[in-house]
């Protein structure tokens, strides 16, 4: 080919490859993670229940494309994409042209939230404990990584897991310009006013559906505003921003008193408290209308009878201020509801003794037609309309996520110790197949740990990832918690490859009634063979002065066993089976 004509090509390609730095600098404005496990699995979705599809290593750094609770997908090159656990991660702020990046040195004032937090060498619970604060200690903020804040006071110097310090940044630079006020409209039903920008903060206030308010300024998800006169905290995910500054009154809100809300189920109770957990002191009809005195996580406070009052669920109110304009306690506009579970039944009706008109499975979407008691009306793919029981369903927009009262109110605020057992360089038994114990109770413990943590449990996990740690080291994270239970998780196995079931293990009577509820519980929820409830002279529960108890959940000698405990449906049911047995423990004790 001549070279002349040979020019224009050359020019182009470099116009195209001369793109491609720009093209992964935008992929990487969301920051980028380095992976922190020896090996990480990769899956198609944000949860363990989603297929692997492939593993990335320790110290391998991936862009990140967007990230969903505790799971961020990240760029696998080209257009692959995948998604990887948060807690294995450790993220690296998004580079921007604008400003740059904090430099490590920057320093913050920030508080500790909780009594007996550990410091550690490095940043990681595989580093060395070389202290710990107390709750309401100050710090020093230095620097982060991932999830943990390097931090020192006059006496020591470690690193802490961002979750239990409330940063404030140190006031190095000039107050903004008031010109970068905007206005703000509460879009929630009722709003809390923090004292500071995290849940871990007082409350000093709440905000009513459509108040205005000034937003001076915005920091990770949350809206400085004045209340009462003083500088406070709202979540930014239920402020409409945008406008022209609204004017500093510097009074509160409108009070929720102004309010009148009309009950829209066929029969409403009425509690002493804005909870499922309150007693029912009543009950209301359809079409009734009430003065709401007051508004709390989606309650509404009323007098129901001549000087009585009480609570009641507001998405069952049609709330209208001042007469005429209605501003709907619990809107469903714009909401959708998505599958938890394969094969979730969709109802005629409002009750699971209606038929069964269409199942779902996980991850489907559907839109959210009405709440009608604990269940969504939904709009199905044929035209019609069905309803879901509003405590398997997750829940997207402004719709209330109904929560079933149930095992959750039990363990909430409790703290559990969950012990896979082996790691590292101790592998536990192999199945037949080649299943190695030591990556089996990993998973069953991970499966735990996220419904634990989901119901509001204090949880800790011994280890999570592939590493050997100590049995004396087990048993000191469960004293050291003061936890209120320790489950060792383990897998069986014995040279008869017939023997197969499930066997609990306790070594003192204090054990005793853990170890009975928590393996009557897997085992209905599993149907393997019970092989009882008995005495054993384990390190991990012989050791431990607290409630501890040691299961064995199937023999990987057994080669359909072995199959079976493999199975994301095995995994869930031993997972649901200890959740529900830790909460008739609790129950009971």
């Amino acid at each position: 080919m001549p070279r002349n004509r040979m020019v224009p090509i050359i020019l182009c390609l470099m116009l195209i490859f001369g793109s491609l730095p720009a093209l992964e600098s935008v992929r990487a404005d969301n920051g980028s993670v380095s992976i922190t496990a020896t090996s990480l699995n990769v899956r198609t979705g944000p949860g363990l229940s989603y297929p692997v599809t492939g593993l990335v290593k320790k110290g391998e750094k991936f862009s990140i494309v967007k990230e969903e609770g505790d799971w961020i997908q990240i760029s696998l090159g080209g257009s692959k994409k995948g998604w990887v656990a948060q807690w294995f991660t450790a993220k690296e702020a998004a580079k921007t042209a604008v400003s740059p990046a904090v430099s490590p040195n920057a320093q913050s004032s920030g508080s500790v939230t909780v009594n007996g937090l550990r410091v550690r060498k490095g940043p990681g619970t595989n580093h060395q404990v070389i202290g710990s604060f107390n709750s309401g200690q100050a710090v020093e903020v230095l620097s982060s990584n991932g999830n943990w804040a390097e931090v020192r006071t006059k006496d020591l110097r470690g690193w802490v897991s961002k979750e239990y310090i409330t940063m404030k940044e140190s006031k190095t630079s000039e107050a903004p310009p008031a010109s970068t006020k905007t206005s703000g409209t509460v879009t929630a039903t009722s709003l809390n006013v923090r004292e500071k920008p995290s849940l871990n903060s007082g409350k000093i206030g709440q905000l009513s559906y459509g108040a205005a308010v000034t937003v001076h300024s915005q920091s990770n998800g949350w809206a400085e505003i004045t209340y009462s006169g003083k500088s406070a905290w709202v979540s930014a995910e239920y402020l409409k921003i945008g406008g022209k500054p609204a004017a500093d009154s510097g009074k509160a809100p409108t009070p929720a008193d102004q309010f009148t809300g009309t009950v829209t189920a066929s029969q409403l109770n009425v509690r002493d408290k804005n909870s499922l957990d309150g007693s029912v002191v009543g009950s209301v009809s359809k079409g009734q209308s009430f003065k709401i005195l007051d508004e709390q996580n989606n309650w509404v406070k009323i007098e129901f009878q001549p000087g009585k009052t009480g609570w009641a669920a507001g998405w069952f109110f049609d709330k209208k201020k001042n007469g005429p304009v209605a501003a709907p306690s619990q809107s469903v506009k714009n909401s959708s509801v998505s599958m938890l579970h394969n094969g979730t039944n969709i109802r005629k009706g409002p009750s699971t003794s209606t038929a069964v008109i269409f199942r779902a499975n996980q991850g489907d979407s559907f839109e959210i037609l009405s709440v009608e008691k604990d269940w969504y009306k939904i709009a199905l793919p044929n035209g019609t309309s069905g309803f879901v029981a509003g405590w398997i369903v997750s829940v997207q927009g402004t719709a209330p996520q109904i929560e079933r009262p149930g095992a959750e109110k039990h363990t909430k605020n409790k703290t559990i110790v969950i012990d896979p057992g082996h790691g590292g360089r101790d592998n536990g038994t192999t199945g037949v197949r080649g299943t190695l114990e030591k990556t089996l109770t990993l998973k069953t413990a991970q499966l735990l740990y996220d419904k634990l943590r989901a119901a509001g449990t204090n949880v800790i996990l011994t280890r999570n990832n592939d590493h050997y740690i100590s049995l004396g080291s087990r048993v000191s994270s469960s004293h050291y918690q003061n936890a209120d239970a320790f489950i060792s998780i383990h897998y069986d196995s014995i040279n008869d490859r017939t023997v197969r079931g499930m066997t609990t293990y306790y070594y003192n009577s204090k054990q005793m009634p853990l170890g009975e509820q928590i393996h009557s519980s897997v085992v209905s929820k599993t149907m393997l063979k019970d092989r009882g409830t008995r005495f054993g002279d384990y390190h991990v529960i012989r050791e431990n002065k607290q409630a501890a108890i040691l299961l064995e959940l199937g023999y990987l000698s057994n080669p359909a066993e072995e199959m079976l405990v493999n199975t994301n449906q095995y995994q869930e049911a031993v997972a649901n089976g200890v959740f529900e047995g830790l909460a008739r423990y609790f129950k009971n004790n």
